[in-house]
């Protein structure tokens, strides 16, 4: 579990949309991932407009990715996704993006869930494959559709990032220039 002791000092950089969605959490696990989050957010938007991430104001639309309220810059994509202990963002100036993440977890059953969320034809080509590679192809394809659904429009690419316990997956509107670089931080 996020560590709540840590993530406290950063309450006060919520707005009052966000306090009051961070208040309606009932379980702790939820509401530090939501915390952290949004830190996420506002520390990599600082980087990216270059100011202080404490300046940064977000609204708090429930079941949807925040939105730059100030300053009044033209953020085109900010997506956050959480599993387990792991939280994660992504944000461009240039594209609408959407980012899942997954911890991969070999204990569980992944043909029975492929069945209820993936097609015929992508639960046989799961079958298809040795046991040996079929956990991490089911957490790759989970996580490309679920970033695909919060890109919310046709996604021009769509890449998974190189991670040791997790599937990440991040697809954008447009090309990007610049391949993502996943970068690792502890708050």
């Amino acid at each position: 579990m996020l560590p709540e002791a840590r993530l406290a000092p950063y309450v006060d950089w919520l707005g009052r949309q966000e306090l009051a969605r961070h208040g309606h959490f009932v379980r702790a696990e939820r509401r530090n991932q939501f915390l952290a989050g949004r830190v996420l957010v506002r520390f990599a938007l600082g980087a990216l407009l270059g100011i202080d991430p404490r300046s940064i104001v977000l609204d708090a639309p429930p079941g949807r990715a925040p939105r730059l309220l100030a300053p009044a810059e033209p953020v085109a994509g900010i997506s956050v996704s959480h599993s387990g202990r792991w939280v994660a963002c992504a944000v461009s100036l240039q594209t609408a993006l959407g980012l899942d993440i997954e911890v991969r977890d070999a204990g569980r059953d992944v043909m029975a869930l492929a069945a209820q969320a993936f097609d015929a034809a992508a639960c046989a080509r799961l079958a298809g494959l040795p046991a040996t590679e079929r956990t991490h192809a089911f957490y790759a394809a989970w996580s490309e559709q679920e970033a695909r659904f919060k890109l919310g429009v046709p996604a021009a690419g769509c890449m998974e990032l190189p991670h040791d316990e997790l599937a990440v997956v991040l697809c954008s509107a447009a090309p990007l220039a610049v391949p993502p670089v996943l970068e690792l931080a502890a708050l």
